[in-house]
């Protein structure tokens, strides 16, 4: 195993990924406000309503293209960059991958034309349903995206067969009704709502500030300030679910994101600030609330977040209790008969992955020493200061982006938005913040589970492809080309799009024959 390609395969893969996901959460946003834009016209029968829709809807075809292209690129890399996971874990996590593709991206795909081109050729109904299918799918695809992802983080429904030496699908309810996959989902929606909420009321802020296209700015507004607020309220509501399913599923990535070093008594006190110190394992000029995150974590006033010291003592035990299991399957691979050795897996299996920790420095982790055992069970520990900041920083978006809404919406409430040129300023800015924290929530929830590609079952380190650190740069240079000249496209065509602004058009009945007395001249 060469390092280097580990390295540049994470590198690329993380690239792709946060890219890809510049365009998911607007995509998942855009679709929902325009099913809301779109009911109100039908509702109201007003021409404005449906400019407004046509506008919005412009904005997600010129993303929608983007997000398709970039996360097709990441699908390939699986079998392109990360090989030997496809093998390893392809049964369980290509089902759902596959299932996306056939339900929910045909939706879209069968759908998105009609909302374009159906405006003249469907009813008013007619085109609603069809504004909701592409809605119904951008959210599917999403959905069965985070089941995969979700089964990552916690690799329930699955075991690893010693016959096939592969991991195989045992209980597919528990693949979709996994815990994490089913919290992750609804915060990284929500949080694609607030992106485009931000989107749509910065943009509306602008043209009020610019006195322009006044109608549609601000019935843009109005609707981004009440999306906007219930979906922020949800995003905090529903990323502490998201964190109290952590307590129970990946406690070394909640006690890393926290900075808990060590087990103190309950209740868990919440650091808001601090230095987290990874020579000396403490963290240093701390400022914490008492109980808070005993509160968040265990929802009582006596629970305790098990810290990082007492979890690296844990994944000694279980990569001692891996060896085990992974010399009776070498046994098994010489006599698959033999029922002693088959009874020493099944007692271990579960261990099976944390043994695979020591083949970064060595070969066979049967003849690892406790030192290296050791070794390897602090490799479980993350990186504590990129996870501690990044999902404070993420945190303080969350409540700002509240606060912002709960403005918009008192403004909006009281027909004073247009008076408040601050606010419209404020609005203009905060643009890019919603993005900021979703990267950096990604960062956290992949980051904060390494050293894993799947928690607890195959260490990242085994799970790249046979690739040249060459081969890695000089497609690690292409992508950062294409993506970069893709990115200049999308913003040129958005902004194009932004100043042109919405087409008021009347629907005009088509012409009549030509009359006789009008000659026809080629």
């Amino acid at each position: 195993m060469d390092p280097g390609v580990v390295d540049l395969s994470r590198l690329q893969f993380a690239a792709t990924a946060l890219y890809h996901f510049l365009f998911v959460p607007l995509t998942l946003g855009l679709s929902m406000m325009l099913v809301i834009m779109e009911s109100v016209y039908v509702m109201t029968n007003r021409p404005e309503w449906r400019v407004t829709t046509r506008f919005w809807g412009k904005i997600f075809g010129i993303n929608f293209v983007l997000g398709v292209a970039t996360g097709l690129t990441m699908e390939f890399q699986f079998g392109t960059n990360w090989s030997y996971f496809s093998h390893y874990v392809g049964d369980i996590f290509g089902a759902p991958l596959a299932i996306e593709g056939l339900m929910a991206f045909f939706l879209e795909a069968t759908f998105v034309g009609l909302m374009f081109f159906g405006w003249e050729r469907l009813s008013k109904l007619g085109h609603l349903i069809v504004t909701f299918m592409v809605a119904l799918g951008t959210n599917l695809s999403a959905l069965w995206i985070l089941v995969a992802n979700g089964w990552m983080q916690n690799p329930v429904g699955a075991s690893f067969n010693p016959d096939t030496m592969r991991m195989e699908v045992g209980d597919f309810g528990a693949v979709l009704f996994n815990p994490v996959a089913q919290a992750k989902f609804v915060h990284t929606v929500s949080a694609g709502y607030v992106c485009a909420s931000v989107v749509v009321l910065g943009v509306s802020a602008f043209w009020l500030l610019k006195g322009r296209f006044l109608p549609v700015a601000r019935r843009s507004m109005t609707v981004a300030a009440a999306f906007g607020l219930a979906s922020s309220l949800s995003v905090v509501v529903l990323g502490d679910e998201s964190g109290y399913a952590l307590t129970d599923n990946q406690k070394m990535k909640l006690a890393a994101i926290e900075a808990v070093w060590h087990t103190e008594p309950g209740p868990s006190g919440l650091t808001l600030f601090g230095y987290p110190d990874t020579v000396a394992r403490e963290t240093r000029y701390k400022v914490e609330i008492p109980w808070l995150l005993g509160l968040i974590a265990t929802r009582s006033l006596d629970g305790t977040v098990t810290g990082m010291s007492e979890l690296v003592l844990k994944a000694q035990e279980r990569i001692a209790s891996g060896v085990i299991a992974y010399d009776a399957v070498q046994r098994l691979k010489a006599n698959p008969q033999d029922m002693g050795q088959r009874a020493r897996f099944e007692a271990h299996k579960r261990d099976l992955g944390y043994a695979l920790l020591l083949k970064r420095q060595m070969a066979d982790p049967r003849a690892a020493t406790p030192q290296q055992i050791e070794a390897a069970a602090w490799d479980t520990v993350p990186d504590v200061g990129l996870l501690f900041w990044s999902f404070r920083i993420m945190a303080a978006i969350g409540f700002a982006m509240i606060a912002l809404f709960a403005t918009a919406f008192t403004l909006c409430s009281l027909r004073m938005h247009l008076d408040a040129r601050w606010f419209l300023r404020l609005a203009v800015a905060a643009i890019p913040l919603p993005w900021i924290a979703i990267e950096l929530g990604w960062v956290v929830a992949e980051l904060g589970r390494q050293p894993w590609a799947i928690e607890g079952v195959l260490p990242t380190f085994l799970a790249t492809s046979s690739l040249s650190r060459g081969a890695l740069w000089t497609t690690l240079a292409g992508f950062t080309a294409l993506y970069g000249v893709l990115a200049v496209i999308e913003i040129r065509l958005i902004l194009a799009a932004i100043a042109h602004g919405p087409e008021e058009r009347n629907d005009q009945p088509a012409p009549g024959p030509i009359p006789a007395a009008i000659p026809v001249t080629a």
